[in-house]
């Protein structure tokens, strides 16, 4: 009985054995299982690397051949601020996963460096700036059909997705709609994306619906209660939709539902909401090249002379070319008022220097940013350079006034959607204090110096009485602010527009009032 337990008991662990052997077996077919998609995965996660590598390996070889040429696309500059500021954080937590020393070590060496961002949403708004002001739909951008350009730059669905949730995420539902529709028709085209259809439809639909398409917004959400019908937001706005839809229809006396508008929304689709600049849409114009007052009779007003800043001993041999632009106000261009090799050293003094523009508060006379003038700034001291002596030396001796008591030179660079709004260069009486601290007066002038040409955009406009000058490279702008009575000349309100495609280089020099009283007489009455 013993023994027959004794067998029986070595069976069962015997058995037991065979058991816990049999689910080791299972267990190691399952860790080589588990080995295998690490290597898998690993491998992936190299060729995901190795093919970002290549990637940008031959978009780096184009770009370093003309780094500025290559960034006047401005869909080039919005995808370098995207790439560095979100892309190449996701390939850090890539590569994080199996820690890489020398890599992170480089990346934590460079980041501080990078575009945070903020810098992406102003590159994602510049686009926005320049699809408004130039009248660009979304497919010119996304296929990178824009004018003068020399680098193909085409946005993908997942890029014209981020764009839309940029301008959705800012209540601004016009531009959703219109990078959402572009992001859609790409994508119902055939091309691959990470971002999911069904939340495009959702972004989209209800940013229809906010531009007041209910019958649209209806539509849209049905497609996307069919991808994805356990969709619970989708449902309830549909539901929600399709009531506000039947309540107008009954208040119109209709009994049926219109059908949805098929047609692609375009940018005269839905009328872009109204913003606080009341010449918003004079500007524009202009700044495209419609709208300007240049007639004939005005134009036969217009003459060319050889200026020698009143026998001037450094004009008398080389007197400078003068142009007028304007009759009234009067508006002169000089022409070679700067040299190729004058441009390149003030750009060169002012690289190191460039920060975010800034402007004066009118009440306080502080300087401060602004989202009206978006361009990079330096300001250059006669002391930094004989070329800037040279060049302060010249403005003084063509326009005949002081520069004793004038701001430093001003050099500014607008890249990708650069501009500045109307503005006046004066002070109005509304802003006593907007110079105070200078001690130097108003600003009686302005000497505009354009040091670069500029493919597309960029032109100097003037609203009030439809002007519009265009960037030369080497040529100056000259006029005055303030009448010699002293009072503002509000003509001159002016605005730099957006630079559509390439880099525009100016430096500026505000001329003041004190200094000026033997060199521009008093007027007798106030417009003189």
């Amino acid at each position: 009985m013993n023994q027959f337990l004794y067998k029986i008991s070595f069976l069962v662990i015997l058995l037991l054995s065979a058991s816990q052997m049999t689910d080791l077996i299972f267990t190691e077919r399952e860790l080589v299982q588990s080995l295998k998609e690490y290597i898998e995965a690993e491998e992936m996660k190299l060729e995901a690397v190795k093919s970002w590598a290549n990637k940008l390996d031959m978009l780096t070889r184009v770009s370093t051949l003309d780094p500025e040429g290559f960034l006047a696309h401005p869909v080039n500059a919005y995808k370098l601020m995207k790439r560095l500021n979100t892309e190449w954080s996701e390939l850090e937590s890539l590569v994080l996963q199996d820690p890489s020393d020398g890599f992170i070590s480089n990346m934590s060496v460079h980041r501080q460096y990078f575009p945070d961002e903020e810098d992406e949403k102003g590159a994602a708004k510049a686009l926005i700036r320049l699809q408004d002001t130039y009248k660009l739909d979304s497919e010119s951008f996304s296929k990178g059909k824009l004018p003068g350009v020399r680098y193909n730059a085409e946005l993908t669905v997942d890029d014209c997705f981020d764009m839309g949730k940029l301008a959705y995420n800012e209540n601004d539902y016009y531009h959703s709609v219109l990078w959402m529709q572009q992001a859609l028709r790409q994508m119902d085209s055939g091309e691959d994306a990470k971002t999911p259809k069904a939340d495009i439809l959702d972004y989209l639909s209800y940013s229809v619906y906010q531009m007041g398409d209910l019958p649209r917004a209806i539509e849209l959400t049905r497609r996307l209660v069919a991808i994805d019908p356990s969709h619970q937001r989708a449902g309830a706005n549909l539901h929600y939709f399709e009531r506000l839809l039947s309540k107008e229809l009954r208040d119109r006396g209709q009994g049926q539902q219109e059908p949805a508008d098929e047609k692609p929304i375009q940018l005269d689709t839905y009328e872009r909401p109204k913003d606080y600049l009341p010449e918003r849409e004079v500007y524009e114009a202009l700044c495209r090249g419609e709208g300007v007052k240049m007639t004939e009779k005005r134009r036969s007003r217009l003459f060319c002379r050889y200026q020698d800043g009143s026998r001037s001993p450094r004009l008398l041999l080389k007197p400078m070319k003068e142009e007028d632009e304007w009759d009234s106000p009067h508006i002169v261009r000089f022409l070679e008022a700067l040299s190729d090799e004058e441009i390149e050293k003030i750009k060169e003094l002012a690289k190191p220097k460039l920060a975010r523009a800034t402007v004066r508060d009118p009440k306080t006379g502080v300087l401060t940013v602004a989202n009206y003038r978006v361009s990079k700034s330096a300001w250059l001291e006669g002391e930094d350079d004989p070329v800037i002596a040279r060049v302060n030396q010249r403005i003084e001796d063509v326009t005949g006034l002081t520069v004793d008591t004038a701001e430093l030179l001003q050099v500014a660079n607008y890249g990708v959607g650069g501009q500045y709004e109307p503005h006046y260069d004066f002070s109005r009486k509304d802003e006593p204090d907007a110079f105070k601290s200078l001690g130097t007066g108003n600003r009686v002038a302005t000497f505009l110096n354009y040091m670069s040409d500029v493919e597309a955009g960029g032109a100097t406009v003037f609203p009030d009485f439809g002007a519009a000058i265009w960037p030369r490279k080497g040529t100056a702008v000259f006029w005055y602010n303030l009448f010699k009575s002293g009072e503002g000349d509000y003509r001159t309100r002016h605005a730099a527009c957006p630079v559509l495609v390439g880099s525009k280089w100016v430096s500026n020099k505000w001329i003041h009032e004190r200094g000026q009283e033997f060199r521009r007489p008093c007027g007798l009455t106030e417009v003189d």
